[in-house]
């Protein structure tokens, strides 16, 4: 049975105190009108703006579902997914039954094709509604809206001319996107497909939990076994895969990988290799980078001259892994963490994102709902 710690206890921090953050952080994002960024766009509907690149993406708008269901706001939650099922969802061709990755804020789509991370955090925050809330009628059919999209994702090469899916059939792994032979390792949440092999279509509950169990060895096996970094992008032995023109592998995506080894670890207990992990991860930065200047990496700790696009996000992922890490420097980055206030400016809307979900596991608030 999992437990909800109030993690910023070692450090002093008294449950109130942080519950009250959560809520101010919360505030921020939805209802701030200068540092938020979520906005309503018709009566019946609402999206996440990713602030750097003034989209809409599905993994914005997933994880503000994720949110919404965590904090009990199925308002916000409805508008989110309407817009979502409305101007994301592909209706036909070999896409039909995925999202868009990205779209304008007005919904004009600026690709057809889907994210993975997307559809799974659509899925999981679907099943927690249903289960907070009740199901409703027609896409507000929360659990059967769900188990498509899962559908979908294993079985997209059955239904769908032309179609792939978002998982790899050999080796249980999720895709950087269908078409691809290869992963991102911070795309991996084991703690989500332990959870959707009790509540997905009946037939695919042992593919899920065969899902979990290959998450967990993956991202030990695409972890550096020094630093504990994940690359953004890594072939489906572990070895990064530099793309997009960066000659780095740890950036943006890969700061994810820790606070999903947090939330596995908050959920269904320690696992000891990905604990080794986030202890090496945390006793690099804390001993290498001990300024918080922070850079994109090679997987071994080489520097590069490029900074680190979301700095934040990075301390809030070494606070969320002390949740799992060993580290003695564990508290040290928890206070970081506590004392760091949320980003400002163009690019505040994926370090804040992360920064949320984090606060939320640390201070007890992330939670299972089934």
């Amino acid at each position: 049975m999992a437990q909800y710690p109030n993690v910023f206890s070692r450090i002093g921090i008294d449950d109130e105190t942080a519950r009250k953050r959560v809520e101010e952080c919360f505030q921020t994002i939805f209802f701030d009108p200068e540092n938020g960024f979520y906005h309503d766009v018709d009566a019946d509907s609402g999206c996440m703006e990713d602030t750097g690149n003034i989209d809409a993406r599905t993994e914005g708008m997933s994880y503000g579902m994720m949110m919404t269901v965590q904090m009990d706001r199925k308002d916000l939650f409805d508008k989110l997914w309407c817009f979502s099922r409305r101007y994301m969802y592909q209706k036909e061709g070999k896409y039909q039954g995925y999202f868009a990755w990205s779209v304008q804020l007005d919904g004009k789509h600026n690709a057809e094709g889907p994210a993975p991370d997307g559809e799974e955090y659509f899925a999981m925050a679907l099943f927690m509604a249903a289960a907070r809330w009740g199901n409703g009628e027609g896409i507000y059919n929360y659990a059967e809206e769900a188990r498509a999209i899962l559908r979908h994702c294993v079985h997209q090469h059955e239904m769908v001319q032309g179609g792939q899916p978002m998982w790899e059939a050999s080796n249980h792994y999720i895709k950087f996107v269908p078409e691809t032979p290869f992963s991102d390792p911070s795309y991996h949440l084991p703690h989500f497909y332990q959870l959707f092999s009790q509540v997905a279509d009946e037939a695919d509950r042992p593919f899920w939990a065969e899902a979990a169990k290959a998450s967990r060895e993956y991202i030990v096996l695409s972890a550096h076994p020094v630093t504990g970094m994940n690359a953004e992008y890594a072939e489906y032995d572990g070895t990064p895969k530099l793309m997009f023109g960066k000659p780095y592998a740890y950036y943006s995506d890969a700061y994810r990988v820790a606070m999903n080894i947090a939330l596995d670890t908050l959920w269904f207990g320690k696992n000891q290799a990905m604990s080794d992990v986030v202890t090496r991860l945390q006793d690099f930065f804390c001993e290498k980078v001990p300024d918080g200047d922070y850079k994109a990496y090679d997987l071994d700790g080489t520097p590069h001259d490029e900074p680190a696009m979301h700095p934040l996000a990075i301390t809030a992922v070494l606070g969320a892994a002390s949740i799992a890490s060993e580290s003695k420097h564990a508290d040290e980055c928890l206070r970081r963490f506590w004392e760091a206030p949320m980003r400002t400016g163009k690019r505040r809307y994926y370090d804040n994102c992360l920064y949320f979900f984090c606060m939320m596991m640390l201070s007890g608030q992330y939670r299972i709902y089934l």
